[in-house]
């Protein structure tokens, strides 16, 4: 099958880099240093799941030169969404598939809405993986990937995508109720991004002070209470499998938003602890947490 990355960096470069490895027909649209190195020299993933290295990639800043995929993985910064999405016109055919992996719970409304429900799946994943270097990825935990149907049964780009993951590397889940894993997720990114980056400190820190524990778990319960008032269908033993979750990260674990935060790059921070905050208010669900985070961390929000 013939897979497109829209947005080449820990994510994207992640799956994408084992996708390639495993003789997939990848393709990583990218831009600047990033490109030119991948250009240049390939891609390498600096991994404790084993390195990867790929001596040559195809990687572009042109979808014409691409045409048509099977699967398009959109895994631009939630802030990149609506610029990125003219990106993908060239890249659908009539049966492509495009599955977003940002964070968040906005994106699968404003993919639907670029390229129609036929061709927009749902999307998540569960990974901890930066660009060290222009050409570099640098992977720390993790390595989940999981998609499906927004309705219905799986379209067979989804299920050649799922079987195409076998020896790539990392779990792949094919789901019949994503939108309940892209909540699940939401519900334990807003919580460990925002403590991560709002502490400035790796999960290790803040697992293992009593505190700090108690106030990520504090946030983990007001992002969940708000998954229920919106209507998702979250069964309440997600609270302590993402406890377990946060304690069994290694030590050294940051969320993308922290390693933002420490470049001087804009943080998505809008999309995590402020949505929470914002959707609180408007379900009446108190998020004392995600407000304090939301609001200490708004100065850097733009980056530096």
């Amino acid at each position: 099958m013939k897979v497109a990355i829209v947005g080449s960096g820990g994510v994207g470069g992640y799956f994408g880099g084992r996708l390639a490895a495993a003789g997939v027909d990848v393709t990583f649209l990218a831009r600047g240093a990033h490109l030119a190195a991948m250009r240049r020299n390939g891609l390498r993933i600096d991994s404790p799941e084993g390195n990867v290295v790929l001596p040559a990639v195809s990687a572009t800043d042109d979808p014409a030169t691409v045409g048509p995929a099977d699967v398009v993985l959109f895994a631009v910064k939630l802030y990149d969404v609506e610029s990125a999405l003219p990106t993908l016109g060239p890249l659908i055919g009539p049966q492509t598939v495009v599955v977003p992996l940002q964070n968040g719970v906005a994106a699968v409304d404003m993919l639907t809405a670029a390229v129609g429900r036929d061709h927009a799946a749902g999307g998540t994943c569960y990974v901890s993986a930066v660009i060290s270097e222009p050409g570099v990825i640098r992977h720390t935990a993790m390595g989940r990937l999981i998609f499906g149907p927004l309705a219905g049964a799986a379209p067979p780009s989804l299920r050649d995508l799922r079987a195409a993951c076998d020896g790539a590397g990392f779990e792949a889940v094919l789901s019949d109720a994503i939108e309940v894993e892209i909540w699940t997720k939401f519900t334990r990114l807003s919580a460990f991004s925002g403590l991560t980056a709002v502490t400035r400190c790796p999960m290790g820190v803040i697992v293992n002070d009593p505190g700090l524990s108690q106030l990520l778990e504090a946030a983990l319960a007001e992002s969940f209470a708000v998954a229920i008032a919106s209507g998702i269908a979250l069964d309440p033993s997600v609270i302590p499998a993402i406890v377990a979750s946060y304690h069994a990260m290694p030590p050294a674990t940051k969320s993308s938003m922290l390693e933002d935060l420490e470049r001087g790059r804009r943080l998505e921070l809008p999309f995590l602890s402020g949505t929470i905050a914002r959707l609180g208010r408007m379900l009446g669900v108190p998020t004392p947490t995600h407000q304090f985070i939301a609001t200490v961390l708004k100065p850097f929000e733009q980056g530096r």
